[in-house]
Parts: C-alpha cells; sequence; structure tokens
C-alpha cells in the first residue's frame, strides 16, 4: 500500500493533465479532420460524376470508376494521418520519435529493396484506376481467368467467376486484362442453318426477329441498336453459319442474347428452317462400290 501511495507523490498530475488535454484535442482534431476529408470526398465525387455526365460517358461506367478512386484515396488519405496521429500522440508522452523516425527510414529502405513486388502491385493498382481500366462490377479477363470485378485494391483484383470462385491476381502480375463490359458489351452470335435454305430469307427472319426484340419493354432498354447481320461468315460441315452482333449496356449482352436466340428458334421453327445437326453423307463412287454390290454385278456377268 505505502509503494502505491508513493507511486502516486511520484506522478506529477499537472503535467498529465496537460498531456492528457493535448492528446485529446489531437484526437478531437483528428477526427474533425477525417470527417471533412470525407464530406470533401463526397463533394469530389460528385464532381467527378457530373463531369463525366457532361462529357456523355454512361453513369452506370462512371459511377463504378469514380467510386473505386475515390475509396482507394480515402484510404491512403486515412492510412498517413492515423500514423502521423500516432507519432504526435507518442510525442506527447515523452517518447522520443527520432530513433523510431530513423528506423522507420532504414526499414522503409529494407523494404523497398526486399518488397519490391508489392510496390509494383500498388503502383500498377494505381494506373488500372486513373487510366479508367478496370472498376469494380465489370465483367474482366485477367490472365485468362474471367470473372467479375469484385474488389479492386492497391495490391490485389480480385474476380468472381460464375461457378463462385474466387480469383486473386496481384496488380503487377496481371500481363493481360480484357474488360468485356467497357462502355458498352456485345453479343456475337453464330447461328448455323441448313444448305438447302435461302440465306437471303434467313436472314431476314433474323432481321425481323432483332427488330421486335428491340422493341419489347424487358430487353429493349437494354439494347444499344437493332442486331447487327453480319451475313454468311463461313461453310460448316452441315451447315451454312450466319454471324452477327447485338450491342448491350454494360454486363446485359448474355440476357439479351439467350432471348434474341430462344425468339430466334421459335421464328424458323414457325417458317421451316432447319437447325441441322451434325452428319455425314457417305458416297461409293464406280471404282470403290460396296462390297455387296460389286459381288452381284460379278454373279450377274458370270451368269451370262
Amino acid at each position: 500500500m505505502d509503494s502505491i501511495m508513493q507511486m502516486l507523490q511520484q506522478i506529477k498530475w499537472e503535467d498529465l493533465l496537460t498531456t492528457s488535454s493535448r492528446v485529446l484535442i489531437i484526437l478531437a482534431l483528428t477526427w474533425l479532420g477525417l470527417s471533412i476529408i470525407k464530406k470533401s470526398l463526397v463533394k469530389l465525387e460528385g464532381r467527378l460524376l457530373k463531369t463525366s455526365r457532361e462529357s456523355g460517358e454512361p453513369p452506370s461506367e462512371s459511377s463504378k470508376r469514380i467510386e473505386t478512386l475515390i475509396r482507394l484515396i480515402r484510404q491512403a488519405i486515412r492510412i498517413a494521418i492515423l500514423l502521423t496521429v500516432i507519432l504526435i500522440i507518442l510525442k506527447e508522452f515523452g517518447v522520443d520519435i527520432r530513433p523510431i523516425l530513423a528506423s522507420a527510414g532504414i526499414l522503409g529502405l529494407a523494404i523497398g529493396f526486399g518488397a519490391q513486388n508489392l510496390v509494383r502491385d500498388c503502383i500498377s493498382g494505381f494506373f488500372f484506376i486513373l487510366e479508367n481500366q478496370v472498376r469494380v462490377g465489370d465483367v474482366a479477363v485477367v490472365n485468362g481467368t474471367g470473372g467479375l470485378v469484385e474488389s479492386i485494391n492497391f495490391r490485389t483484383i480480385v474476380l468472381r467467376d460464375l461457378s463462385g470462385v474466387v480469383h486473386i491476381f496481384p496488380n503487377g502480375t496481371v500481363t493481360t486484362l480484357s474488360n468485356m463490359t467497357n462502355d458498352w458489351s456485345a453479343y456475337v452470335f453464330e447461328i448455323g442453318v441448313a444448305y438447302k435454305e435461302n440465306t437471303d430469307q434467313v436472314i431476314e427472319i433474323m432481321k425481323a426477329v432483332g427488330t421486335e426484340l428491340k422493341k419489347d419493354p424487358a430487353n429493349g432498354d437494354l439494347m444499344l441498336d437493332e442486331p447487327e447481320i453480319f451475313g454468311v461468315d463461313k461453310f460448316d460441315n452441315s451447315a451454312v453459319i450466319i454471324k452477327g452482333r447485338i450491342k448491350t449496356k454494360p454486363i446485359r449482352q448474355w440476357q439479351v442474347g439467350r432471348e434474341y436466340l430462344r425468339r430466334i428458334k421459335l421464328a424458323f421453327d414457325k417458317a421451316g428452317i432447319e437447325i441441322p445437326f451434325p452428319h455425314q453423307t457417305l458416297y461409293f463412287g464406280e471404282a470403290s462400290k460396296p462390297f455387296d454390290v460389286a459381288l452381284t454385278e460379278k454373279f450377274k456377268v458370270d451368269k451370262a
């Protein structure tokens, strides 16, 4: 008990009160500064959205890009402020922060040499966002793997494919990136019909189906234009391939494309147009007649 009283008597309550007051003021200013920064970033986001709308960029596309960029800026500012506040508070409690800063400099140099990949990932991630290459909500193919972009951080890009598998790619390792939903998307189709069909008639039916689909209230607003029918693309083994494309709003190409193919099937059935299945036709010339035919002909010759 006496030792506790001695410790309490040794405490400089005036200095402790002064230091605590300063710390509370620092924390209050930090909270105020973070609040101001948060509101400023919200205003900045609104200005950027307004600028993108005035430039003609689709709202869905601009919102994804700006949201991702603002989030990364907010994270960087928050980390910088919190580290600075921690050092100031340590100094207020009498801790000499000069060795910490010196150690941080040496540690930073060591990390710079030992974590080159981390630095490369962060720089690559920043430019992915700054240059509007890919955004949260896009469908992208990264290094040959496709999926929905769930998040973009300073270090990684996270994709989730159709089966629900999450793929994580360090930004610095991304060698190929294909964005399938930047500004607009397209559904490319190749429809095969039998060789006996009139391809001009088939193309007219396909255009008519596209026109009806553009008028459909559920899918028409998702289409940027009526389907483009390129024409006969190639002669396949058992079908004539007619190729075309439907331009849609981002990520809507599969929904519109499935509905278009469904209507094409119904229209072809109604018009009696055959969609063939793979088959082969075998021809036997005079030099290679079937065995039973050759045997019959030889028997007739011998009998005569």
